[in-house]
Order: C-alpha cells, then structure tokens, then sequence
C-alpha cells in the first residue's frame, strides 16, 4: 500500500513539475515567438472553446484597418496609462494592494498588457497567484514587443461576448461593420463592454452603461496626447 501511494505521489509531482516548466517556458518562447506580425496569437479561452467544440468567432484585423478612435476609447477606458508604462502601472497596483490593507474594496489595476498576458496564457478567474504571474509576463511582453504590437494582439483575442473574440468579429456582430468603420459611439459602447461582455449589451446598453459610453466618449476625444505610442 505505501509503495502504492509512494508512486501516486512521485507520478503527480512529475506531472507538477512539467506544469511548471511549460508554464516557466513556454510564455516567454512563445511571446518572442509573436513579435512576427503575420502570427494571430489565440487566446486561452479561444483553445478552451475549440478543445470543447463549442462556436467561436475571430477575424483578426490589423491594426491599421481598426478605426483610431476605437483604440482611443479602449485605451482611455482599459488603461489611460498604457503609453507611458513598462506593461504595469505600478502607481494604480500600490493603490489596490493599498485599499486591500484598509480592508476596503478594491477596484481592478490591470493594464492592457496583462490583459494580453492572461487572453494568451494564463486563466479568467481571479487569483493571487495569477495575478502574480501575470504581472512578469506583462513586464516580458513589454519588453519583447512594441506597443502597437501588444494592442493590436490584444484587440484580436478580447472576449466580446459569448464566442465572439477580437473587434472585427464584435463590429460585425453588433453593429453590422467592419472595425475600421466603427463610429466614435460605437466605439465607446465597445470599450465599456470589455469589462464584461455578458452582462453589458453594446447594441441595448443600460442607463449605467450608456452613461459610461458618454464618458469616454468625451476623454477618446481629448486622448491625443496619450497615444503617441501608437500613432
């Protein structure tokens, strides 16, 4: 019995040690792997979806062919910051981990670049130890691709509702376009939904939701100063 279960544990750590391993290496690798711009990245839920045969949208889009001021109203409603930072906004996480502390609610600090950190290798639910892997990997990611490259990854692997992954696939769905026609509303209306798409309806928003439309909608366009990294 104890050579038994001596052999279950030995054959479980082995397994435990291979997990860590792929997960040490692989991201990095493949990350590098990325920089090449005729490679379309899949997300971890996209394989999710296709291992579980279930229906999935994504057309991935260039970067060039999505209309800027859905890159406006994404970035001022993701992540203002997203130009100036080294993939972290170390200035928004002191603030969560500091609300944390005080035992008061705390509000979301990820940037877009661990946002494409966790679509492209990690899991969705919440957790310190994603979060606190997650955040090398966007430091790596920042540091092994330029900027647009991050956002344009990112616009293609976000999940817009329910099997619909990157912009192109959301603007037909919802507003019948291609991304690179999507108006400055629509726009808005897109980028409030990112935070979640199953509950907020882009084409039927709520007062919440069209109120926070109208927000960004006013900072996208003031946002020209924000985005030299981009344009």
């Amino acid at each position: 019995m104890a050579t038994r279960w001596r052999r279950t544990a030995l054959r479980w750590l082995r397994r435990l040690a291979v997990a860590l391993i792929v997960l040490i290496i692989l991201p990095p690798a493949l990350t590098v792997f990325y920089r090449a711009e005729f490679v379309h990245p899949w997300s971890t839920l996209m394989l999710r979806d296709m291992a579980t045969l279930q229906h999935w949208e994504r057309d991935w889009v260039e970067f060039e062919s999505i209309a800027p001021v859905l890159v406006q109203s994404v970035m001022v409603s993701e992540d203002g910051r997203y130009c100036s930072h080294n993939g972290v906004d170390w200035n928004a996480l002191n603030a969560v981990i500091d609300d944390a502390l005080d035992g008061e609610a705390t509000r979301g600090a990820s940037t877009i670049t661990m946002q494409t950190a966790k679509n492209l290798f990690l899991w969705p639910s919440r957790s310190f130890l994603r979060k606190s892997i997650e955040i090398p990997l966007a430091l790596w990611i920042d540091l092994v691709l330029p900027k647009k490259r991050v956002m344009e990854i990112y616009l293609n692997i976000a999940e817009w509702g329910d099997g619909i992954y990157g912009i192109e696939a959301a603007s037909w769905t919802y507003f019948g376009r291609p991304a690179s026609e999507l108006t400055a509303r629509q726009a808005a209306l897109l980028a409030v939904t990112l935070p979640n798409p199953y509950l907020r309806d882009p084409v039927n928003p709520g007062p919440r939701v069209s109120r926070l439309a109208n927000v960004i909608l006013g900072r996208a366009a003031k946002s020209g100063g924000y985005i030299g990294c981009l344009y």
